[in-house]
Protein backbone atom coordinates (compact mmCIF):
# COMPACT_ATOMS: atom_id res chain seq x y z
CA UNK A 1 0.00 0.00 0.00
CA UNK A 2 1.30 3.73 -0.95
CA UNK A 3 1.55 5.46 2.14
CA UNK A 4 1.84 9.20 1.53
CA UNK A 5 4.09 11.16 2.93
CA UNK A 6 2.17 13.87 4.33
CA UNK A 7 0.26 10.89 6.45
CA UNK A 8 3.67 9.76 7.69
CA UNK A 9 4.65 13.40 8.69
CA UNK A 10 1.36 13.47 10.23
CA UNK A 11 1.84 10.45 12.63
CA UNK A 12 5.57 11.53 13.26
CA UNK A 13 4.03 15.01 14.67
CA UNK A 14 1.19 13.12 16.57
CA UNK A 15 3.59 10.09 18.15
CA UNK A 16 7.55 12.22 18.09
CA UNK A 17 7.95 8.56 16.73
CA UNK A 18 10.92 8.11 13.80
CA UNK A 19 9.90 7.99 10.01
CA UNK A 20 10.59 4.49 9.48
CA UNK A 21 8.61 3.19 12.60
CA UNK A 22 5.84 5.64 11.69
CA UNK A 23 5.30 4.42 8.08
CA UNK A 24 5.82 0.92 8.84
CA UNK A 25 2.69 1.13 11.80
CA UNK A 26 0.39 3.11 8.95
CA UNK A 27 1.32 0.37 6.02
CA UNK A 28 -0.18 -2.67 8.88
CA UNK A 29 -2.93 0.25 9.60
CA UNK A 30 -3.86 -0.04 6.00
CA UNK A 31 -3.31 4.13 5.65
CA UNK A 32 -5.25 4.31 9.23
CA UNK A 33 -3.64 6.78 11.53
CA UNK A 34 -5.23 6.13 15.05
CA UNK A 35 -5.00 1.93 14.50
CA UNK A 36 -1.29 2.70 13.28
CA UNK A 37 -0.96 4.64 16.94
CA UNK A 38 -2.29 1.62 18.43
CA UNK A 39 0.04 -0.50 16.99
CA UNK A 40 2.56 1.45 17.99
CA UNK A 41 1.73 1.49 21.23
CA UNK A 42 1.69 -2.06 21.94
CA UNK A 43 5.13 -2.19 19.93
CA UNK A 44 6.22 0.31 22.50
CA UNK A 45 5.55 -1.46 25.91
CA UNK A 46 6.64 -4.75 24.63
CA UNK A 47 10.15 -2.54 23.78
CA UNK A 48 9.88 -1.11 27.30
CA UNK A 49 9.20 -4.86 28.87
CA UNK A 50 12.58 -5.60 27.34
CA UNK A 51 14.62 -2.88 28.19
CA UNK A 52 12.79 -3.44 31.82
CA UNK A 53 16.33 -5.30 33.19
CA UNK A 54 18.79 -3.27 32.29
CA UNK A 55 20.40 -0.90 34.91
CA UNK A 56 19.55 2.67 35.09
CA UNK A 57 21.92 4.67 37.19
CA UNK A 58 21.49 7.97 35.69
CA UNK A 59 18.69 10.50 36.07
CA UNK A 60 18.01 13.52 37.94
CA UNK A 61 16.21 14.51 41.70
CA UNK A 62 13.24 16.38 40.85
CA UNK A 63 11.97 18.83 43.86
CA UNK A 64 8.35 20.29 44.24
CA UNK A 65 7.12 22.62 47.32
CA UNK A 66 4.22 23.52 47.78
CA UNK A 67 2.74 27.36 48.26
CA UNK A 68 2.36 27.14 51.81
CA UNK A 69 5.21 25.57 52.72
CA UNK A 70 4.04 22.95 54.40
CA UNK A 71 4.52 20.26 51.78
CA UNK A 72 7.56 19.09 49.66
CA UNK A 73 8.42 16.23 47.76
CA UNK A 74 11.79 15.00 46.07
CA UNK A 75 11.80 12.65 43.75
CA UNK A 76 14.63 10.52 41.97
CA UNK A 77 14.31 9.03 38.61
CA UNK A 78 16.88 6.91 36.43
CA UNK A 79 17.79 6.41 33.36
CA UNK A 80 20.68 4.66 31.27
CA UNK A 81 22.81 7.50 30.27
CA UNK A 82 23.54 11.36 31.20
CA UNK A 83 22.05 12.59 27.57
CA UNK A 84 18.74 11.34 27.94
CA UNK A 85 18.78 12.31 31.84
CA UNK A 86 19.15 16.02 30.11
CA UNK A 87 15.94 15.46 27.29
CA UNK A 88 13.53 17.62 27.23
CA UNK A 89 11.23 14.60 27.62
CA UNK A 90 12.85 12.93 30.55
CA UNK A 91 13.07 16.59 31.89
CA UNK A 92 9.59 16.78 31.48
CA UNK A 93 8.48 13.47 33.40
CA UNK A 94 10.14 14.32 36.30
CA UNK A 95 8.74 16.75 37.17
CA UNK A 96 5.49 15.93 36.23
CA UNK A 97 5.69 12.90 38.83
CA UNK A 98 6.95 15.56 41.26
CA UNK A 99 4.38 17.59 40.88
CA UNK A 100 1.45 14.32 40.95
CA UNK A 101 3.02 12.78 44.18
CA UNK A 102 3.17 16.42 45.71
CA UNK A 103 -0.82 16.41 45.73
CA UNK A 104 -1.13 12.42 46.70
CA UNK A 105 -1.19 9.87 49.71
CA UNK A 106 1.27 7.91 47.53
CA UNK A 107 3.65 6.79 50.07
CA UNK A 108 5.15 3.47 47.55
CA UNK A 109 6.15 3.42 44.32
CA UNK A 110 3.74 1.05 43.29
CA UNK A 111 1.19 3.53 44.53
CA UNK A 112 3.38 6.04 42.82
CA UNK A 113 2.73 4.43 39.43
CA UNK A 114 -0.81 3.90 39.35
CA UNK A 115 -1.12 7.68 39.75
CA UNK A 116 -2.35 9.83 36.37
CA UNK A 117 -0.09 12.54 35.76
CA UNK A 118 -1.89 16.07 36.25
CA UNK A 119 -1.39 16.70 31.86
CA UNK A 120 -0.46 15.02 29.22
CA UNK A 121 3.25 15.20 28.08
CA UNK A 122 2.39 16.34 24.62
CA UNK A 123 2.37 12.69 22.76
CA UNK A 124 -0.80 10.95 21.13
CA UNK A 125 0.26 7.81 22.75
CA UNK A 126 -1.14 8.39 25.46
CA UNK A 127 -3.83 10.41 26.98
CA UNK A 128 -3.90 12.91 29.79
CA UNK A 129 -5.78 10.54 32.01
CA UNK A 130 -3.16 7.86 31.70
CA UNK A 131 -0.97 6.45 34.83
CA UNK A 132 2.46 7.65 35.55
CA UNK A 133 4.03 3.85 34.76
CA UNK A 134 1.70 3.86 31.04
CA UNK A 135 3.80 7.41 30.63
CA UNK A 136 6.76 6.31 31.80
CA UNK A 137 6.56 2.99 29.20
CA UNK A 138 5.98 4.94 26.78
CA UNK A 139 9.33 7.18 27.39
CA UNK A 140 10.86 4.07 27.52
CA UNK A 141 9.71 2.86 23.73
CA UNK A 142 10.13 6.87 22.85
CA UNK A 143 13.66 7.36 24.03
CA UNK A 144 15.18 3.86 23.68
CA UNK A 145 16.30 3.52 27.71
CA UNK A 146 15.28 2.17 30.29
CA UNK A 147 13.36 4.42 32.59
CA UNK A 148 12.44 3.98 36.78
CA UNK A 149 10.79 5.72 39.04
CA UNK A 150 13.43 4.77 41.77
CA UNK A 151 12.34 6.29 45.07
CA UNK A 152 10.51 9.28 46.80
CA UNK A 153 9.86 11.02 49.99
CA UNK A 154 7.01 13.40 50.59
CA UNK A 155 6.67 15.94 53.53
CA UNK A 156 3.74 17.31 55.20
CA UNK A 157 4.42 19.56 58.61
CA UNK A 158 1.38 20.17 60.85
CA UNK A 159 3.36 22.94 63.17
CA UNK A 160 6.08 23.50 61.21
CA UNK A 161 7.66 24.07 57.28
CA UNK A 162 9.19 21.93 54.80
CA UNK A 163 12.16 22.92 53.65
CA UNK A 164 14.38 21.70 50.47
CA UNK A 165 17.49 22.38 48.72
CA UNK A 166 18.49 21.35 45.14
CA UNK A 167 21.83 20.93 44.27
CA UNK A 168 22.03 20.93 40.37
CA UNK A 169 20.27 18.15 39.13
CA UNK A 170 21.45 15.12 41.29
CA UNK A 171 21.37 16.02 44.81
CA UNK A 172 18.11 16.80 46.67
CA UNK A 173 17.10 17.26 50.48
CA UNK A 174 13.88 17.66 52.28
CA UNK A 175 14.14 19.73 55.79
CA UNK A 176 10.97 19.38 58.24
CA UNK A 177 11.68 22.58 60.51
CA UNK A 178 9.94 24.13 63.79
CA UNK A 179 10.54 27.03 65.47
CA UNK A 180 12.20 29.01 62.19
CA UNK A 181 11.59 30.42 59.19
CA UNK A 182 11.72 29.05 55.33
CA UNK A 183 15.42 30.80 55.17
CA UNK A 184 16.65 28.66 57.73
CA UNK A 185 15.49 25.96 57.03
CA UNK A 186 17.14 26.09 53.54
CA UNK A 187 20.70 26.78 54.63
CA UNK A 188 20.09 23.22 56.83
CA UNK A 189 19.07 21.68 53.94
CA UNK A 190 22.29 23.07 52.13
CA UNK A 191 23.93 21.83 54.82
CA UNK A 192 22.67 18.40 54.45
CA UNK A 193 23.34 17.86 50.88
CA UNK A 194 26.84 19.04 51.54
CA UNK A 195 27.86 16.74 55.10
CA UNK A 196 25.76 14.44 54.48
CA UNK A 197 25.20 13.59 58.23
CA UNK A 198 23.42 9.80 58.64
CA UNK A 199 20.41 10.89 61.62
CA UNK A 200 19.11 13.91 63.13
CA UNK A 201 21.05 13.15 66.45
CA UNK A 202 22.66 9.98 68.84
CA UNK A 203 19.12 8.60 69.16
CA UNK A 204 18.70 7.97 65.56
CA UNK A 205 22.58 6.04 65.85
CA UNK A 206 21.33 1.83 65.64
CA UNK A 207 23.11 0.76 68.73
CA UNK A 208 24.71 -2.36 66.71
CA UNK A 209 26.82 0.48 64.94
CA UNK A 210 27.48 1.75 67.99
CA UNK A 211 28.97 -1.50 69.58
CA UNK A 212 30.45 -2.22 66.13
CA UNK A 213 32.43 1.56 66.70
CA UNK A 214 33.18 0.82 70.31
CA UNK A 215 34.78 -2.35 69.59
CA UNK A 216 36.74 -1.78 66.42
CA UNK A 217 37.97 1.91 69.08
CA UNK A 218 38.92 -0.23 71.77
CA UNK A 219 41.12 -2.91 69.41
CA UNK A 220 42.91 0.28 68.44
CA UNK A 221 43.38 1.87 71.65
CA UNK A 222 44.49 -1.15 73.15
CA UNK A 223 47.47 -1.74 71.38
CA UNK A 224 48.48 2.08 72.89
CA UNK A 225 49.28 -0.66 75.80
CA UNK A 226 47.23 2.04 78.49
CA UNK A 227 45.59 1.13 81.28
CA UNK A 228 41.78 0.10 80.85
CA UNK A 229 40.57 3.19 82.15
CA UNK A 230 42.64 5.12 79.95
CA UNK A 231 41.40 3.49 77.20
CA UNK A 232 37.78 3.62 78.19
CA UNK A 233 38.26 7.50 78.60
CA UNK A 234 39.57 7.37 74.58
CA UNK A 235 37.07 5.05 73.47
CA UNK A 236 34.52 7.58 74.56
CA UNK A 237 36.32 10.23 72.86
CA UNK A 238 36.12 8.52 70.21
CA UNK A 239 32.32 7.49 69.85
CA UNK A 240 31.78 11.19 70.42
CA UNK A 241 33.69 12.38 67.90
CA UNK A 242 32.20 10.02 65.66
CA UNK A 243 28.63 11.34 66.61
CA UNK A 244 29.77 14.35 65.60
CA UNK A 245 30.76 13.19 62.32
CA UNK A 246 27.54 11.41 61.32
CA UNK A 247 24.66 13.58 63.33
CA UNK A 248 23.26 16.68 61.87
CA UNK A 249 23.42 18.25 65.08
CA UNK A 250 26.69 17.02 65.69
CA UNK A 251 27.77 18.96 62.49
CA UNK A 252 30.36 21.72 62.32
CA UNK A 253 27.38 24.07 60.15
CA UNK A 254 28.63 24.38 56.64
CA UNK A 255 28.26 28.45 56.02
CA UNK A 256 30.00 28.63 59.59
CA UNK A 257 32.30 25.69 60.96
CA UNK A 258 32.71 27.52 64.32
CA UNK A 259 29.68 26.40 65.53
CA UNK A 260 27.55 23.50 65.40
CA UNK A 261 24.18 23.06 63.52
CA UNK A 262 22.76 22.02 66.43
CA UNK A 263 24.01 25.25 68.46
CA UNK A 264 22.92 27.39 65.39
CA UNK A 265 19.48 25.67 65.77
CA UNK A 266 19.55 26.18 69.69
CA UNK A 267 20.25 30.12 68.91
CA UNK A 268 17.04 30.34 66.48
CA UNK A 269 15.11 28.71 69.15
CA UNK A 270 14.10 25.80 66.21
CA UNK A 271 14.23 22.25 65.48
CA UNK A 272 14.70 20.06 63.23
CA UNK A 273 12.68 16.68 63.72
CA UNK A 274 13.74 14.92 60.37
CA UNK A 275 15.18 15.32 57.29
CA UNK A 276 15.78 12.95 53.97
CA UNK A 277 18.90 13.52 51.07
CA UNK A 278 18.31 11.61 47.90
CA UNK A 279 21.39 11.29 45.41
CA UNK A 280 21.48 9.95 41.84
CA UNK A 281 22.32 6.91 41.32
CA UNK A 282 23.16 6.07 45.10
CA UNK A 283 23.55 2.24 46.16
CA UNK A 284 23.46 1.09 42.27
CA UNK A 285 25.65 -1.22 40.74
CA UNK A 286 26.52 0.22 37.80
CA UNK A 287 27.94 -1.45 34.82
CA UNK A 288 31.30 -1.20 33.84
CA UNK A 289 32.40 -2.03 30.22
CA UNK A 290 34.97 -1.16 27.20
CA UNK A 291 33.59 0.36 24.53
CA UNK A 292 36.54 -0.76 22.34
CA UNK A 293 36.10 -4.16 23.01
CA UNK A 294 32.33 -4.34 22.06
CA UNK A 295 32.82 -2.17 18.72
CA UNK A 296 35.50 -5.04 17.99
CA UNK A 297 32.94 -7.67 19.00
CA UNK A 298 30.19 -6.38 17.53
CA UNK A 299 32.35 -6.36 14.63
CA UNK A 300 33.60 -9.79 14.70
CA UNK A 301 37.36 -9.28 15.68
CA UNK A 302 36.80 -10.91 18.71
Amino acid sequence: MNISAALVKDLRERTGSGMMECKKALVEAQGDIEAAIEIMRKSGLAKADKKSSRTAAEGRISVKNSADGKSAVVLEINCETDFVAKSDDFIAFADLVAQALLGSNASTVEEALALALPQDLGGELVGGNASIDEHRRELIAKLGENINVRRFERYESANGLIASYLHGTRIGVLVEIVGGDIALGKDIAMHVAASKPVCVDESGVSPELIAKEKEIYAAQAAESGKPADIIEKMVAGRIKKFFGEITLLGQPFVKDPDQTVGALLKAKGASVPRFSRLEVGEGIAKEVSDFAEEVMSQAGLR
